[in-house]
């Protein structure tokens, strides 16, 4: 792994293009104002060894929760996911990157299982490492190198040099002593990730603007949840088709928020929405008064707030439509009922009918009356029927 990533270096001049400034320009302050951390583009990579002759890597690339790209390892080559995934860079230049990675993940395999003895890894084994940088206010806030072994922290690269994870133990201090006799490691980092990455989120952050600043409301709704014991109840809060990510729900009291609250994951929906539930564990007679609040970003300031036992605003305008409309149905059908009982339903002067359309058959009209009748009728049913259903 040291060697290749010293050839690497030494290519880096044909492979990566050279930045136009170590400094991201003002007009890429970050496009996502509900987000609190900085905005960051990441690679991963996860590379699983099976045995000594076994081995893949999977790649994929992310705008914060956004994935950008992904790897194929089948063909070594990138998928764009977004029409702008592209950024500012040239096709000359995306090829040579794909060129990078191409030689990259495959030497980095071979390089691995040459030192398994070494650092005595055990197969079945799993590597993860994750590089990057973010932005603050429009310039570099941070450049980041982290790997992990088998799904714990390992290593990262700060400060030019490698340092062993808290906790991860003597075999990682190993690994460290090793890469850090390799100074040209710490050039290409510089390299990559402080220089070339912000160039290329750069990129990301001007084609993608538009979606990056897509702002959709949430929809709240309560419900009680499976009860956790006797004279106890538990009280869901689900918070549902929001974006972006970044929401803050809790259960209050007043303007007190209950520290009991339990928040769930933050799950994505099929359309690139989010989803959120939360909960509160309370007696029975301590429900009243509390309500679930909301702040979301595309509110505006405008905290939705749902008191335990009410009602969305919505949903009792769409209970009223329905009653109104039933409600006229009703008279409807009483006016349709009166008016039939008097043979006088949609009945048209069968004389003054059969005199101008059919002088020798007088019936003419009474049969047009009937057809109309027939054909009226059960259309009004079935409207009916459709609501009353609703």
């Amino acid at each position: 792994m040291l060697l290749l990533l010293f050839r690497f270096f030494l290519l880096h001049n044909g492979l990566l293009c050279h930045g136009k400034g170590t400094t991201a320009p003002q007009a890429l302050r970050p496009h996502h104002p509900a987000a609190e951390e900085p905005l960051a583009f990441r690679v991963i990579q996860i590379s699983s060894f099976a045995n000594h002759s076994w081995a893949h890597n999977q790649g994929s690339g992310w705008l914060g929760e956004i994935q950008t790209h992904s790897w194929d390892s089948a063909m070594g080559t990138i998928h764009f996911l977004k029409p702008w995934s592209r950024g500012n860079f040239s096709q000359a230049e995306l090829k040579n990157f794909q060129s990078f990675f191409r030689l990259y993940l495959q030497g980095f395999i071979q390089e691995v299982q040459a030192f398994v003895n070494q650092f005595q890894f055990e197969y079945p084994f799993e590597i993860q490492l994750s590089c990057g940088c973010a932005l603050r206010a429009g310039t570099l806030s941070e450049s980041f190198l982290y790997g992990a072994y088998q799904g714990s922290d390992f290593l990262s690269l700060q400060g030019g040099s490698w340092q062993r994870a808290p906790g991860a133990g003597s075999r990682a201090q190993d690994v460290c002593r090793v890469l850090n006799q390799y100074k040209d490691i710490e050039e290409l980092e510089q390299e990559l990730v402080s220089k070339t990455c912000p160039e290329f989120l750069a990129g990301l952050l001007a084609k993608g603007k538009s979606e990056l600043e897509q702002q959709v409301r949430p929809e709240v709704w309560l419900s009680s949840g499976p009860s956790p014991g006797p004279g106890r109840l538990l009280l869901v809060c689900r918070v549902s088709g929001f974006y972006p990510k970044p929401v803050w729900v809790m259960w209050m009291r007043g303007e007190k928020q209950q520290t009991r609250t339990r928040r769930g994951d933050v799950l994505p929906n099929s359309d690139g929405t989010w989803y959120l539930r939360v909960t509160l564990e309370v007696a029975a007679g301590e429900a009243a008064g509390l309500a679930c609040r909301v702040k979301h970003s595309s509110l505006r300031g405008h905290d939705i707030v749902i008191p335990w036992g009410g009602h969305s605003i919505l949903l009792i305008l769409m209970c009223l439509a329905v009653m109104v409309t039933l409600a006229v149905l009703v008279v409807v059908e009483f006016w349709f009922v009166k008016q039939s009982s008097h043979g006088s339903f949609l009945r048209v002067d069968v004389n003054k009918f059969a005199s101008e359309h059919s002088p020798e058959d007088p019936r003419a009209g009474e049969q047009v009356y009937l057809t109309e009748k027939l054909r009226i009728k059960p259309k009004f049913f079935k409207w009916k029927t459709i609501l009353s259903q609703l």
